[in-house]
């Protein structure tokens, strides 16, 4: 018998793919994943949907931190924090119809403490 796999969310058209952009965030969104498992759906439904939104758990980080350079590209660096209380932060940034998170972490990252 073959192993029973899950079958991955679809996405609408106007909706954005998310995919991990170093193995630390795909480490951290499975960390994230065994430990707020609701939060990170809502996170997933959100970051899809309206990564651009800012809201009180949604925001560009700024200074030093603002920008993140990948393949010759700069991009805004923004914060996503699955919960408004907690410390577990997912750092993302959007490049077309795509959300590349670059650091998933169940803690509050040390750069911006």
């Amino acid at each position: 018998m073959a192993k029973e796999e899950p079958v991955s969310r679809p996405i609408k058209k106007s909706e954005f793919t998310i995919v991990c952009a170093s193995r630390q965030a795909e480490k951290g969104w499975q960390d994230l994943r065994a430990t707020q498992r609701n939060a990170l759906a809502d996170a997933w439904d959100f970051l899809t949907r309206t990564p651009h939104l800012v809201t009180p758990t949604n925001y560009p980080l700024k200074g030093e931190l603002r920008t993140v350079t990948r393949a010759g590209k700069t991009h805004e660096r923004w914060q996503h924090k699955p919960t408004l209380g907690g410390s577990a932060r997912i750092w993302f940034y959007v490049e077309g119809d795509r959300v590349y998170l670059e650091d998933v972490s169940t803690a509050h990252p040390n750069a911006t403490k």
